[in-house]
């Protein structure tokens, strides 16, 4: 059935229709209306789930981490300094290997105090132990939160379903939403790993000797290792049964491209049409949309990537002393090949500063006139007399 969904209540409704059994929440601009949608659900018996309200993000992960550790599907979502706070559990719920949903609208972090769009809060959480997925659309948003349900139980790790603040997570637009008997057919019943339980007693969490803690970490690793070919084998699956499939990447005219655009979230639609027009005047331009972050698609991204002329990343984030994070990563992934083309930093858009096409048009001709990058970040649309004023 298509609807017309804000991106918010595209993920309450994939949580709906995964039979999600336990939701706990604080609410936070602009995640609150994916709760707000989710808790209506549990009190008007559309989802045979509890719903936990707690005093804050750190109780609501570790609400979370309590009841998958009893074997119960569990879901949460979250924003910027919500995300930050939960930080500490986020680590637990990782090295537990609990098959944990979260949703993260990707909001700037203060001060100063700012509600719109900036990636860092999720990207600043990369070393987590979460699977990681920037969702570009409502439909991508719903078939990624159903994905990963799926996913999550398959390799005993949790996963944030992440999209952009109010350009996506308060935009209204189609999504085709599936029938109950066709989610479960995909996403049967938890049978959980880990299950506490009265008649078999066990312990967890307890204290680990330097002698097995690494081994520990190390099964970690193998388990992210396992997630790109277990999502693949789950998306064919997806299509197979609703005739739709994402990828953990998209390129798009990529073949012939001598200048690529490497982004993630909603400025991939954005770029969609400034390739197209760049195509139409000659340029041979495409676009590679990153969805999965973790783990790091390095062998798709060399693939894509390696035979380029240049390409031009835009990061709506930034790490402080360093550069934008997917620049990083594109460059880390691309270092060890004999021939790679160079990576030109953009930073743009951020605390939900517009990216235009002419932004990205701008981005364009400024990789394509110069031979290499000026600075590791090229910072795009900046007030340079706020800049100064504030400087002094």
């Amino acid at each position: 059935m298509k609807k017309v969904l804000e991106g918010s209540h595209a993920v309450s409704e994939a949580v709906r229709l995964a039979r999600v059994q336990m939701i706990s929440a604080y609410p936070i601009t602009p995640q609150t209306h994916i709760v707000e949608a989710i808790s209506a659900f549990c009190a008007d018996g559309t989802m045979n789930a509890r719903f936990l309200c707690v005093e804050s993000e750190h109780s609501a992960m570790a609400a979370v981490i309590g009841a998958a550790s009893s074997g119960v599907r569990a879901f949460t979502a979250t924003s910027s300094h919500g995300l930050a706070y939960m930080h500490e559990l986020l680590h637990w719920a990782s090295g537990a290997r609990l098959p944990i949903v979260m949703a993260d609208v990707n909001r700037a972090l203060g001060p100063g105090w700012n509600i719109w769009l900036d990636q860092t809060d999720s990207l600043s959480q990369r070393d987590t132990g979460w699977i990681q997925f920037y969702c570009e659309d409502g439909q991508e948003v719903l078939d990624t939160t159903l994905q990963a349900f799926r996913l999550a139980e398959s390799v005993n790790l949790p996963v944030m379903v992440l999209l952009d603040a109010f350009f996506l997570s308060h935009t209204y637009e189609p999504v085709e939403v599936p029938d109950q008997e066709q989610v479960d057919q995909f996403l049967p019943p938890l049978s959980p790993r880990i299950q506490l339980d009265t008649a078999n007693p066990f312990a967890i969490y307890q204290m680990v000797a330097p002698s097995a803690y690494m081994e520990m970490r190390y099964n970690i690793q193998l388990a992210m290792e396992l997630v790109t070919s277990r999502f693949s084998e789950i998306e064919d699956e997806f299509e197979t049964i609703f005739g739709r499939k994402h990828g953990p990447l998209e390129a798009v005219q990529c073949e012939d491209a001598e200048i690529i655009l490497a982004t993630a979230g909603t400025t991939a639609s954005t770029c969609r049409h400034v390739i197209t027009d760049l195509r139409k005047k000659g340029e041979k331009a495409g676009l590679l949309k990153l969805k999965m972050f973790r783990p790091y698609p390095t062998d798709q991204i060399r693939r894509h990537l390696g035979q380029a002329q240049k390409v031009a990343v835009i990061d709506r984030n930034f790490s402080f002393g360093a550069s934008g994070i997917f620049a990083q990563e594109i460059k880390s992934a691309l270092c060890n090949k004999d021939v790679r083309p160079p990576v030109f930093g953009y930073v743009a858009g951020l605390g939900g500063r517009d990216v235009t096409p002419q932004t990205l048009e701008e981005i364009y001709w400024q990789t394509k006139n110069n031979n290499i990058p000026k600075d590791e970040s090229v910072w795009i649309g900046l007030n340079q007399e706020l800049v100064e004023s504030w400087s002094n």
